[in-house]
């Protein structure tokens, strides 16, 4: 009777640990949303509820996906070790299928959103998700090329803007920057092609900023 009291114990302490993990995780998304909800300038306090609490759920929602799909897929790679092309295959059949899912969930966080907020302040829950890289990036490539014509500011808000909404979905940080790093580059590359030497820009950029320091001065 001992060891079988002894096992109820370990169960029991490792569901108190289990469970106050799952607490701190919810302090914590609750704190970084109410971080974002706060810059909205919501004034009635129904509202601001609300609109974290939906910034909460989807945060909690991610998580849960993403956890989920990182123990299937390590199931997959067991269940196909050695089999490597049907292991890819597998996988990227899973990984579709769980890309597809997580639009639905994104979209209808975006409905969500919609019935509570006016679409600016969307846009500032968007962008606090995603650290605000949008407007921070697209401001910089505006003033390390100011030459840019209106078109080629067109395709880079339109390029940062869809990895905005991609990365919103990413399981944590260096997944967000991740898929910005991507859509960065893809940026460069058509910049590169319409004729910018964007290392000759950055450096023009920098000795630019050097000397707006030094006058400040």
């Amino acid at each position: 009777m001992k060891w079988f009291a002894g096992i109820l114990f370990l169960l029991f302490l490792s569901k108190g640990f289990a469970q106050t993990e799952q607490d701190e995780y919810i302090k914590v998304i609750t704190e970084r949303s109410d971080k974002i909800i706060a810059e909205l300038g919501i004034l009635d306090s129904i509202t601001y509820y609300r609109a974290r609490a939906l910034v909460v759920n989807q945060y909690a929602a991610i998580n849960a996906h993403h956890e989920a799909r990182e123990a299937e897929i390590k199931k997959i790679k067991e269940k196909f070790a050695g089999q490597e092309a049907l292991l890819d295959q597998t996988r990227a059949a899973y990984e579709a299928e769980e890309d597809a899912r997580l639009g639905v969930l994104h979209a209808a966080f975006i409905k969500k959103l919609e019935d509570v907020l006016a679409p600016m302040q969307i846009e500032g829950v968007k962008n606090g998700m995603t650290y605000g890289v949008l407007p921070l990036t697209y401001r910089a490539f505006q003033e390390m090329i100011p030459t840019l014509k209106s078109e080629e500011k067109a395709w880079i808000l339109l390029w940062l803007t869809e990895a905005r909404e991609l990365a919103m979905d990413a399981p944590d940080s260096k997944g967000k920057h991740q898929i910005f790093g991507k859509y960065k580059g893809r940026i460069n590359n058509y910049l590169s092609k319409r004729g910018y030497d964007l290392q000759k820009e950055g450096d023009a950029w920098k000795a630019r900023r050097e000397k707006e320091k030094t006058g400040a001065k």
